[in-house]
């Protein structure tokens, strides 16, 4: 029985996994989004939500513990600059995993883990207006694949 112990393995050594947490965080915090496989994004979540959570704290203490983790400055300071006021109001969640489809290599689940905007609002109806737009391109294209695959016949 796995009681009370936290987190995934990913079949790798605890330094290997440290390492990993550590690279996936840095990344994810300097480019808002990076896809990798769904257990990787489902840990990743925890890591980058204390991250953030740091750079709401704010202070001297939490700066260094979060330069513990990173050790990249610049990103560290992107988290308490502007990463940490645009999630001022939040009270957690703070990254979305979106589920891409399936790796084809060897088949694993392939996920995008990305940054939410800081208005919940706002950036709802942006991704209502993406998804339209989406909708009507994937239509024009099925269109012209149709038109094509008749001109072929």
């Amino acid at each position: 029985m796995r009681h009370l112990k936290a987190g995934r393995k990913l079949n790798r050594s605890p330094s290997h996994r440290l390492a990993l947490m550590r690279n996936l965080v840095t990344l994810l915090l300097r480019h808002e989004r990076v896809k990798t496989t769904d257990p990787k994004a489902k840990e990743l979540r925890r890591w980058v939500d204390r991250m953030i959570g740091l750079g709401k704290e704010g202070s001297l203490h939490a700066r260094r513990r979060a330069l513990g983790f990173i050790r990249d400055k610049a990103v560290v300071r992107k988290v308490f600059d502007t990463l940490a006021p645009r999630f001022k109001e939040r009270n957690g969640g703070y990254t979305r995993i979106v589920k891409l489809g399936w790796r084809r290599g060897d088949h694993a689940a392939l996920s995008m883990i990305q940054l939410v905007s800081g208005d919940g609002a706002e950036k709802t109806a942006a991704s209502a207006g993406e998804k339209k737009k989406r909708r009507r391109s994937v239509s024009k294209q099925d269109a012209a694949r149709a038109k094509g695959a008749t001109d072929k016949a």
